[in-house]
């Protein structure tokens, strides 16, 4: 699963690297220890120039509970169009996630704790998960804008932290990803695959990241 993830740069660097986007909120700031049921930077297939902030954990439209946020925060690649959860959003409603490194906790032997990395991309520039996304409308009428992040079997880099990775789009196929139309899962499931290991590197961080209280540049230094 992707349980933590990071988006350190501001509003002007994501006009840098993603320079297609018309609206992005100034009010962006760097993260680093962004956890599930908390707002997170996505654009959404509605409005593919413009970034929004959604909850991140999908609440179905059919929920009669917003707190399924909490368990909705992956969707396994495999399985999305079968799952009631997922499969109308997979066809209809997919986002863009932006990030630039996500933590994944690693065994150590003989040891109860666990080690976390930091996962990014070698250069260090951003990049965006594969997502879906779902608008709720609670009884009284309020709405909650959501979103959740795809996983996928691990490269070889990430498996020897972690038994999943999160879908890492290439950019040539953000605008299939982001298409307004309707789209059949057969000509979405090629793009669900594990990035390339040689382009990404892990590293070994502090255990202050296991708390998401912590934020600040302290929780992507390297360790050891």
């Amino acid at each position: 699963m992707c349980g933590r993830f990071t988006l350190t740069v501001d509003a002007d660097s994501i006009q840098t690297y993603f320079p297609w986007l018309d609206e992005i909120p100034p009010q962006i700031m760097p993260r680093y220890n962004i956890a599930p049921t908390q707002p997170i930077a996505a654009v959404p297939n509605d409005k593919p120039n413009a970034v929004d902030h959604f909850l991140w954990g999908l609440i179905p439209f059919w929920a009669k509970d917003p707190n399924i946020a909490s368990r909705m925060i992956n969707a396994r690649a495999d399985t999305l169009a079968e799952k009631a959860s997922f499969k109308n959003a997979y066809k209809r409603r997919r986002c863009l996630i932006l990030a630039d490194g996500f933590y994944e906790w690693a065994k150590v032997p003989g040891q109860k704790a666990k080690q976390p990395y930091y996962l990014r991309m070698e250069d260090g520039a951003p990049f965006a998960f594969a997502g879906l996304w779902e608008e709720w409308q609670s009884p009284e009428g309020s709405q909650i804008k959501s979103a959740t992040i795809i996983t996928t079997e691990p490269n070889p880099l990430v498996a020897k932290v972690h038994n999943r990775m999160p879908v890492i789009l290439h950019p040539k196929d953000y605008q299939a990803w982001l298409s307004p139309k309707e789209t059949p899962p057969t000509e979405l499931q090629h793009l669900l695959t594990a990035y390339p290991a040689e382009e990404m590197v892990a590293i070994p961080v502090s255990p202050r990241v296991n708390s998401p209280a912590n934020e600040g540049p302290e929780n992507i230094v390297p360790v050891g």
